[in-house]
């Protein structure tokens, strides 16, 4: 099975897509990547996804790649006696550690390390930036506030502190067994939210080792600001433009979004653009015409992926919800105007031979009659680089390491193939052929890059690039290596 696009779809799995069957179809309709959301659902629940995911792959013969969203620390208030109040604008209101409930002058605020955090003219933002309030004074135990933007605030609703660094871990507890769990079953991403610093992804790294690809999801001004050095310290991102559009005006969004790509590009490291595409799919057969074009302009941009959150998890239309985002990139792909921003928005990385390899690899395939770039690659790391160059041919990666397979799945244009290790660079030209042929990308009559490293089988080592012919025959009939 072959995609006919080069962005991938990430699905998330939840109630509405809990089967075999469901979850075998969504792949079908052209799901890359699953995400398991470990804010939702227990261990019990995580595992028998996990289990059917790799069923489905083993039964497809294909990689799928298996992202595991850790839940980050929730800030939230406190309860109120009769469950909530109105706020209005200009009256004051404080929060504080006591966890008397609250009445409309004041709530608990159950997070001491806001209050070490906080300075006059902050502000705190509620209820996903439906109410705003700035801060007058504060001191360890409490915040003095004036509403700028009222309503109603009731139990337990979250709370955003923009303006500030929060002296608070990215992963809570719950964060730290979630994570061990995921790695033990077998995930290929974990996905790190309340990322403010490059710490932060390093620590998760520390607990995951190599059991997990890190990706870091943007969603807080500090890492907007941080965002070299968590890219640095990351192998991937997520542009999570929910909790980002509360905490940022809704409109340096959209810039935003299109500079990290961007970035994540120039890195040769895959990006997820995600939240709210298609938002409505959640109850409604068909999309908005504004989500369509959403859709479009994060593929237009180059992302790596484009992500369903509970349009596929909790909604009533989890596939067609899938095949939307399937045919929406088709056709955007397929506009001239896709590829002429791609090559526009190229940029020259010459910093070792794997990049001058990979270069002279998609300027080939530009100039002559090629099909495809394969790469054998054990790592991954030349495959992410080929998939930088954005080639106008299907990427074919080919590694004997079943976790490097499943992570390359997530890379722009990678289709991801487990091989048999080879020892010979003419064995790995067969290889690459074959899975060349059986994916339907080539027949007998055409020719495809090959680049390998040797000695084979060491990470970042690749050194050799050759125009092989598709007919075997003609591959053993040349000169020996």
């Amino acid at each position: 099975m072959r995609r006919h696009r080069n962005v991938k779809i990430v699905a998330t799995l939840g109630p509405a897509s809990d089967d075999y069957d469901t979850i075998r179809a969504l792949f079908e309709a052209g799901a890359d990547v699953f995400r398991l959301n470990m804010s939702h659902g227990g261990h019990d629940d995580i595992r028998a996804r996990h289990n059917i995911i790799r069923d489905i792959e083993r039964d497809m013969g294909r990689p799928i790649a298996i992202l595991a969203d850790l839940q980050g620390p929730k800030l939230r208030c406190g309860v109120f006696e009769g469950d909530s109040v109105e706020i209005e604008e200009g009256q004051k209101f404080s929060f504080d550690l006591d966890d008397a409930p609250g009445d409309a002058t004041r709530v608990q605020l159950p997070h001491k390390e806001i209050f070490d955090a906080l300075e006059p003219g902050a502000t705190l933002l509620v209820n996903d930036g439906k109410l705003r309030l700035k801060v007058d004074s504060c001191g360890a135990t409490h915040a003095e506030c004036t509403v700028v933007t009222g309503g109603t605030i009731s139990n337990r609703k979250g709370v955003n502190v923009p303006d500030v660094v929060l002296p608070l871990a990215a992963l809570s507890e719950k964060d730290r067994n979630d994570l061990e769990f995921v790695c033990e079953l077998g995930v290929d991403w974990l996905a790190l939210s309340f990322v403010q610093r490059a710490a932060d992804v390093e620590e998760a790294r520390a607990l995951a080792g190599d059991r997990a690809a890190i990706l870091s999801k943007v969603e807080k001004p500090a890492a907007v600001e941080a965002f070299a050095e968590i890219l640095d310290a990351s192998d991937g991102i997520m542009v999570a433009r929910g909790d980002l559009g509360v905490e940022l005006p809704v409109q340096a969004v959209p810039p935003i979004q299109k500079r990290l790509i961007r970035k994540c590009r120039a890195a040769a490291k895959p990006v997820i653009v995600a939240t709210q595409m298609l938002e409505s799919m959640i109850d409604s057969p068909m999309p908005t015409r504004a989500e369509v074009s959403d859709v479009a302009t994060a593929i237009y941009e180059g992302t790596d992926a484009i992500m369903l959150s509970a349009e596929s998890a909790a909604g009533s239309y989890p596939l067609e919800a899938v095949r939307t985002m399937n045919a929406v990139a088709e056709q955007v792909e397929a506009d001239a105007t896709y590829r002429e921003i791609l090559e526009a928005s190229r940029t020259a990385h010459r910093t070792s031979t794997a990049d001058g390899i990979v270069a002279a690899a998609r300027e080939i395939a530009e100039t002559t009659d090629i099909k495809a770039i394969c790469v054998f690659s054990h790592s991954g790391s030349t495959g992410l680089k080929v998939a930088r160059e954005r080639p106008r041919v299907p990427i074919i990666t080919l590694t004997p390491v079943p976790e490097t397979a499943r992570r390359m799945v997530l890379s722009w244009g990678v289709h991801s193939v487990l091989s048999n290790a080879v020892e010979r660079f003419k064995y790995a030209v067969v290889s690459a052929v074959r899975a060349a042929k059986a994916s339907g990308f080539v027949d007998l009559s055409d020719q495809v890059v090959v680049m390998a490293g040797i000695p084979f089988n060491v990470p970042g080592s690749t050194n050799i690039l050759r125009v092989a012919p598709c007919d075997e025959r003609r591959i053993f009939g040349a000169e020996a290596d």
